[in-house]
């Protein structure tokens, strides 16, 4: 399991980018006994950025008893995560791959939105765990 990867995924999981130490912990130990599957994405997205270093590069900063990812460190998440097609710059792409880009965003855009309701309904069924055990 690539660490540096790890903290980049669970970070933009959570609301603003932050979240506290004990959080990334057991974020980490989930992922981390999570099986081969995990293991083998980070090894493939860190991959594409061989000198990936989460701190010297701006992509996450120390706060508050955590950590927050920056837009830096969403940008190159989003560049690792994209499909080898996609790395292209839109100048680099002929016309009609750029209009075809255009007419996709949107579908993406609804994509993110659902990902993003799914990450925040996980997040409440993890509040209300935490507030019954305790």
């Amino acid at each position: 399991m690539n660490f540096q990867v790890t903290v980049l995924k669970i970070l933009v999981s959570y609301p603003d980018g932050f979240a506290v130490m004990a959080d990334l912990k057991r974020d980490m130990a989930i992922l981390a006994t999570s099986g081969r599957d995990w293991a083998e994405r980070t090894k493939r997205l860190a991959a594409r950025v061989p000198t990936l270093d989460i701190f010297s590069q701006g992509l996450v900063e120390r706060r508050n008893g955590g950590w927050r990812i920056t837009e830096k460190g969403r940008a190159l998440l989003e560049f690792m995560e994209a499909k080898p097609g996609e790395m292209r710059t839109e100048s680099s792409a002929p016309a009609a791959e750029t209009s075809a880009t255009h007419q996709a965003s949107p579908l993406l855009a609804a994509r993110r939105s659902g990902r993003s309701e799914r990450l925040k309904r996980r997040r409440a069924a993890r509040e209300r765990a935490r507030a019954k055990a305790s």
